[in-house]
């Protein structure tokens, strides 16, 4: 190996129990933005304040139920999208978009409903 070549390091996460444990720091930004956008949060939405970093935020920490929901969340669009949502191509303009966090959110922490009697 040439004393020229960096090394390249996996960046490795802990406590990724949906996402992929080898996931790139650029796809898992995206994904997290997706989130904030989405539900109009911030990462302390999800993500518990650090016992031993004041002011940053721990994010491998479970103690938040948010981030258990996120996760949840995740496993059900995923099968919904897998069960009804087979895209060949998403460059087809008559492709059906598959289901994501803002279909339902629409940038709220919580889907907003309507109620069925004032329809």
């Amino acid at each position: 190996m040439s004393a020229f070549m960096p090394i390249k390091q996996e960046r490795i996460y802990k406590n990724l129990k949906v996402l992929p444990k080898d996931i790139s720091k650029e796809d898992l930004g995206t994904v997290m933005d997706g989130f904030k956008t989405s539900l109009g949060v911030k990462c302390n939405y999800c993500h518990a304040p650090s016992e031993t970093e004041k002011g940053k935020l721990d994010f491998a920490s479970d103690a938040k139920p948010e981030k258990g929901t996120a996760r949840m969340m995740m496993l059900m669009t995923a099968k919904i999208n897998k069960k009804y949502f087979h895209i060949k191509d998403v460059k087809n303009p008559n492709a059906i978009l598959p289901v994501s966090c803002i279909t339902c959110h629409n940038g709220n922490e919580r889907p907003k409903t309507l109620d069925p009697a004032t329809l």
